[in-house]
């Protein structure tokens, strides 16, 4: 489930971003959670998980006039190659539904594997549609 940063989860967030290691060193993981509060159009979000109630990711994103820019994924390791990407995706687009979610270079790969597994899903829910409106 996506949840709104608080201030609460200011050290969950420093841990979780903490996994980049772009972001190792402790001024440049201040630096990066000053610039999301710096902004209106900067924000935090992070996921919980519905099976564990933990928080296990942290989500960076820049809202644009028509997108959502994916500036950065920060999912818990014990909790990664299950999905995880791809719902934070899917719920971004369902908090945006007037926006188009893209990636930079460093997340643009998950924004590709995230349209075409979507793209399959309607294919195969439009190919089942047609299949009942055939009988």
């Amino acid at each position: 489930m996506l949840l709104d940063y608080k201030n609460d989860y200011e050290k969950i967030s420093m841990g979780l971003l903490s996994f980049d290691p772009d972001l190792k060193d402790v001024s440049r993981l201040q630096d990066e959670m000053d610039w999301y509060q710096s902004e209106e159009n900067h924000k935090l979000y992070l996921w919980k998980s519905e099976e564990t109630e933990d928080i296990i990711a942290v989500i960076g994103v820049e809202i644009g006039n028509d997108m959502i820019l994916l500036r950065r994924i920060s999912i818990n390791p014990s909790f990664r190659n299950e999905g995880i990407s791809y719902k934070i995706s899917e719920a971004l687009e369902q908090r945006y539904p007037q926006k188009k979610v893209m990636g930079t270079l460093e997340t643009a790969s998950l924004i590709i594997k995230w349209e075409q597994e979507k793209s399959k899903k309607n294919e195969q829910q439009n190919l089942i549609a047609d299949e009942k409106g055939e009988g």
